[in-house]
């Protein structure tokens, strides 16, 4: 089929992969695990650490870290002086929120399909921040084309907007949303805009400089497959004096040497570094499948995905099928019912792991699709939900 890597190199990047014998696994957007070269990087990063720590902190850990960013830097499309690493998406965004000083009348204007840790965060900044305030987009549904996301969006925007957060891939729909204009928009109304990027990671080609927003958060656990741990803040260079970290240290070992706002972050206390230093690892396994040959692949498996559910459901989505609006994730509407109910059976009586989200009063499901999953592991899932459905009557 169209897109599908031949089914012997198929194969063999399936077996990459440790994963638990006996479990589907159709849920890499929110847990994704690393192939084994990744793990195994990481184990040597922590045995050096371990074995001689002086050595691993004082000696090799900034040359590692510098070289890391270096990485994710030419595969993001961003200058490294604009990069810190976090722990992940939530962490980066987390930074932005205790830096950014919201005062009263400010407004942080998110879209109703932002992920439910994005709006905790943003709702407790402003109800930290006297008289500021959280808004919500609605974006239209069904989408049909890029124009009514950006109307949606700034038919919202008021005087007093000062931040504009909207996701590259939102979480609970899987829709890649049009960023480029969305932030193009922004800037000439002098907003600030920050894209929570987690699932665009590898799953879409990234410019970030190019893209010319303030701030860009995201994780690399998910589809890049590094180690649980890693992320990144991006901060356009106008801000830099702005960012701080929210957990003051030395900054650098040894200390006394500041000279970038980024030093802050390189050490704020002692902790396992090898999820960042294992970034080029991961960077390096996928170079060898080749990204765009990883998103064609993914892509096609997250189709077959859609359609499969679509022609069992009779429901529509809220998207055209194309990969201008959606990668690795497929995400189909279900008839209603319990959403949390038949995730648990799909577990315990299948041992497929797929999340079933409640939103906007109906029941989806998303399919993530990576590397190691199969057209086969796809249509076990729909014959479970075929007969799940017909269970419920």
């Amino acid at each position: 089929m169209s897109g599908f890597l031949d089914e012997s190199e198929a194969a063999y990047w399936r077996s990459q992969w440790h994963l638990a014998p006996g479990v589907t696994y159709l849920n890499h957007g929110s847990f994704g695990p690393p192939p084994q070269a990744v793990r195994a990087a990481r184990r040597a990063w922590q045995e050096q650490m371990d074995a001689q720590p002086m050595e691993f902190f004082f000696r090799q850990l900034e040359p590692a870290w510098f070289q890391s960013r270096q990485r994710l830097a030419g595969l993001l499309g961003a200058e490294e002086r604009n990069l810190v690493f976090a722990e992940n998406a939530t962490a980066a965004m987390n930074v932005l929120a205790h830096s950014l000083r919201l005062g009263p009348g400010d407004e942080v204007l998110l879209t109703d399909h932002e992920y439910g840790a994005v709006q905790r965060i943003w709702r407790h900044a402003v109800e930290s921040a006297a008289g500021a305030v959280l808004a919500t987009a609605s974006l239209p549904l069904p989408i049909e084309a890029a124009d009514q996301v950006v109307e949606a969006i700034f038919a919202a925007v008021t005087e007093r907007t000062r931040l504009l957060v909207v996701s590259h891939i939102t979480s609970p729909t899987a829709v890649t949303l049009p960023v480029e204009p969305i932030v193009a928009e922004a800037k000439r109304r002098g907003i600030l805009v920050c894209i929570d990027g987690p699932h665009a990671v590898a799953q879409l080609p990234l410019e970030l400089e190019r893209l010319g927003c303030d701030f860009y958060c995201a994780s690399c656990h998910k589809w890049l497959s590094a180690p649980f741990g890693s992320g990144f803040l991006y901060v356009a260079p106008q801000h830099h004096g702005l960012i701080r970290t929210p957990l003051t240290s030395w900054g650098r070992l040894p200390p006394g040497r500041l000279e970038t706002w980024s030093d802050e972050f390189i050490w704020y206390g002692t902790r396992d570094f090898s999820p960042y230093l294992t970034i080029p690892a991961a960077i390096d396994f996928l170079e060898q499948v080749g990204f765009d040959r990883f998103r064609r692949h993914t892509h096609a498996l997250a189709q077959y995905a859609r359609q499969r559910l679509v022609e069992l459901t009779g429901q529509t989505p809220i998207l055209p099928d194309s990969p201008d609006w959606y990668g690795c994730m497929a995400h189909v509407p279900l008839p209603p019912g319990d959403a949390a109910a038949l995730q648990r059976q799909l577990w315990a009586d299948e041992r497929i792991e797929v999340p079933i989200v409640a939103w906007k009063d109906r029941r989806w499901i998303r399919v993530s699709c990576h590397l190691y999953n199969t057209c086969h592991e796809i249509d076990r899932l729909v014959e479970a939900v075929d007969k799940r459905m017909k269970d419920e009557g």
